[in-house]
């Protein structure tokens, strides 16, 4: 029998499937749907009990979104007690002060979110897994077809390994690796040819992010030591990230432009 945290120590061995994201988003997208069609065929007192639960966590939903909302809203301060006596006039006056209760968390992941979108490319097409994926046909009589063949460029790193022919799903052939970009600077209207370091984000599905896809809108990381670029602090930049404006399957090459 199974004993202790056989799952936490499995996944820790072997991680998770390659497209263990994009399922648990299907699911918390789903699972809306699943929660209504459970409360409409409920009934009697499970139902009641069922309805007080989602009263109480609609109203905890609406407390916070309101107090989210209250940025600048002037509220009557009765926390401060003034020195001294008021005069009469005064008295059914109260002092206000402003609700700030955006914290600083939320503030940043506000920017956070503005800033994912401030890139030259903000839409991209989306591409089946047909056109991503070839299959390819394995055994005496061809009869499986578990293996796949990537269609598109790629970026595989310095220290990466083949797994076993009988144990590798995904194949990316030689002839679609790149290691190096076409970069142009927006601001210096000027292009360098700069080593990939990494792949930071693919638009089309977090598996192709993890399988190191390079398609069109991909952000990438390069890396821009040998332009002698510094922070405001003087220290030196080693990374930064840019974004595949081309076809890099069609054209036999990665066009960039570095995100400033």
């Amino acid at each position: 029998m199974p004993q202790n945290e056989y799952i936490e120590e499995h996944i820790k061995r072997h991680g998770r499937r390659l497209d263990w994201e994009e399922r648990k988003r299907k699911r918390a997208a789903r699972s809306a749907h699943h929660a209504s069609a459970v409360a409409q065929k409920m009934h009697g007192l499970k139902a009641k009990l069922l309805h007080a639960k989602r009263y109480s966590e609609k109203v905890q939903m609406k407390k916070t979104l309101k107090a989210h909302d209250e940025r600048n809203v002037k509220r009557p301060d009765s926390g401060t007690v003034p020195e001294g006596a008021l005069p009469t006039y005064l008295l059914d006056r109260e002092n206000q002060r402003d609700a700030k209760a955006l914290s600083t968390a939320l503030k940043q992941k506000r920017k956070d979110k503005a800033a994912k979108y401030a890139v030259p490319l903000p839409k991209v097409r989306g591409i089946a897994e047909d056109e991503m994926f070839k299959v390819v046909r394995t055994g005496k009589s061809k009869t499986k077809a578990w293996k796949r063949m990537v269609t598109k460029a790629t970026f595989v790193g310095e220290s990466f390994t083949r797994k076993p022919v009988k144990m590798e799903r995904f194949i990316r052939p030689m002839a679609l690796r790149y290691k190096k970009a076409n970069v142009t600077h927006p601001e210096l209207k000027a292009t360098f040819q700069l080593q990939i370091i990494g792949v930071k984000k693919n638009p089309q599905s977090p598996m192709y992010t993890q399988l190191g896809v390079l398609t069109k809108g991909t952000i990438i990381e390069v890396n821009v030591s040998e332009l002698g670029m510094v922070t405001t602090g003087g220290k030196a930049v080693v990374a930064k990230y840019a974004q595949i404006t081309n076809n890099p399957e069609n054209d036999g090459c990665i066009n960039a432009v570095l995100l400033v």
